[in-house]
């Protein structure tokens, strides 16, 4: 590995993470701000992410979001209106994907002329 390359870790930005689920409708990941020895570090906040999984016809998609909360029965109130949030915003983002690929499919002008020779297998009788 290369100076450039090297991966460092930042021994300011260390979080705990614990983990919770009620095995149906998704998870909550707690990350607890701690030093870099492993003592809580109440200078920063506790964040917490939800993560659901979506079925789309490719398969599982799995979404994550922040829930803005302070304790971990915040979030798990809140957890259902974020779900929601980051649900739509995924459709939202699906859709346009979509719309995107679609745009960049190339259609011949009408009364366009093809190229001399052809080039195709396909004759007219």
């Amino acid at each position: 590995m290369n100076a450039q390359t090297e991966a460092r870790f930042d021994a300011a930005s260390v979080y705990r993470e614990e983990q919770y689920t009620d095995r149906r409708v998704g998870t909550i990941r707690v990350l607890v701000p701690t030093t870099a020895d492993g003592a809580p570090d109440g200078t920063r906040p506790t964040l917490y992410v939800g993560q659901i999984s979506l079925m789309t016809p490719m398969g599982t998609l799995p979404i994550s979001f922040e829930i803005e909360a302070t304790s971990l029965s915040e979030a798990i109130a809140q957890f259902g209106d974020a779900a929601r949030v980051a649900m739509d915003d995924a459709m939202r983002e699906l859709q346009q994907l979509r719309r995107e690929a679609a745009s960049s499919i190339v259609i011949p002008e009408p009364g366009a002329v093809p190229p001399a020779g052809g080039g195709g297998r396909i004759r007219m009788p």
